[in-house]
């Protein structure tokens, strides 16, 4: 039994283990910063999604339930969890989403009535760094568990109107297996380089430095409700991750395109300002 105290689109605790495992995709992962309104697009780089974040401003997780059932949503925030505090891992507190549900994630949760605000700021003053746990910092993620369903067997028929069909006649099972093996064998020089060749990749990504992480900032009001909720297995049915770090940070490992100023134009023009300005007063 994995029975979970949740929060509706609120918190969950359950004692087990999870290991993260992909899935099919229950549900959609954004990221919008709230004091420009713009949902922060992700630019894919090296097998990772990435957005580019603005040092001060405040941000949501906007989580979107694709499913007709109820998820279980467990968010991660530079490696802590958003709801406990506790390093994060797939088997704690999380967001219960109704189907078709979307909602908005403002902060840290604080109690069923509040959050500390998302905000990017300056790596050594973000929540993990302060709390002693900067290895993380820079990532957003999620861990969905589907729940867990009671099903019933429908009565099969008895006796079974027809046998069981015969499988069909092929080739010899030896030789297709033979061809097989020389097809993986040949396959796994190439498949072995290109592990190596991402693994590096992945190394040098990392070597970078982190500008940016996220802060915990000012209280607001974000009331949520306590349910239940039983997992259907130990191992969430999707993660899903996005890396984040300051867009000048993000340009210069080449990881997001650096855009020009707009071309201003400073040649005479008919109607500089648009519309036809007042006359200045008469000087009678």
């Amino acid at each position: 039994m994995f029975r979970t105290l949740a929060l509706l689109a609120g918190a969950v605790l359950t004692a087990t283990a999870c290991t993260p495992a992909y899935g099919r995709p229950l549900v959609d992962l954004a990221v919008i910063d709230r004091d420009s309104g713009d949902w922060l697009p992700a630019y894919p780089h090296r097998g990772q999604q990435w957005i580019a974040g603005t040092p001060g401003h405040r941000y949501s997780v906007r989580l979107t339930n694709t499913s007709g059932q109820r998820v279980l949503v467990v968010l991660s925030v530079d490696g802590v969890n958003a709801v406990s505090g506790q390093t994060a891992n797939p088997s704690q507190a999380g967001y219960v989403l109704d189907a078709w549900q979307s909602t908005e994630i403002n902060g840290w949760r604080k109690s069923l009535d509040d959050v500390a605000q998302f905000v990017f700021t300056d790596l050594p003053d973000s929540y993990a760094a302060r709390t002693g746990r900067p290895d993380n910092v820079g990532v957003i993620g999620v861990a969905v568990f589907e729940e867990r369903q009671i099903y019933r067997e429908p009565p099969r028929p008895y006796p079974y109107p027809y046998p069981y069909p015969q499988p069909p006649y092929g080739r010899d099972q030896g030789m297709a297996e033979a061809e097989r093996r020389a097809s993986n064998g040949a396959a796994a020089p190439a498949a072995t380089a290109s592990a190596a060749g991402k693994a590096r990749e992945a190394a040098a990504d990392s070597a970078a430095a982190q500008s940016i992480g996220t802060g915990h900032s000012a209280r607001e009001w974000s009331p949520v409700s306590q349910t239940d909720f039983v997992r259907a297995s130990r191992s969430p049915a999707q993660v899903i991750q996005f890396r984040y770090d300051d867009y000048r940070n993000l340009v210069s490992r080449g990881i997001v395109p650096r855009y020009r100023a707009p071309y201003r134009d400073n040649e005479p023009r008919a109607f500089p300002n648009g519309f036809v300005a007042d006359p200045p007063p008469r000087g009678w």
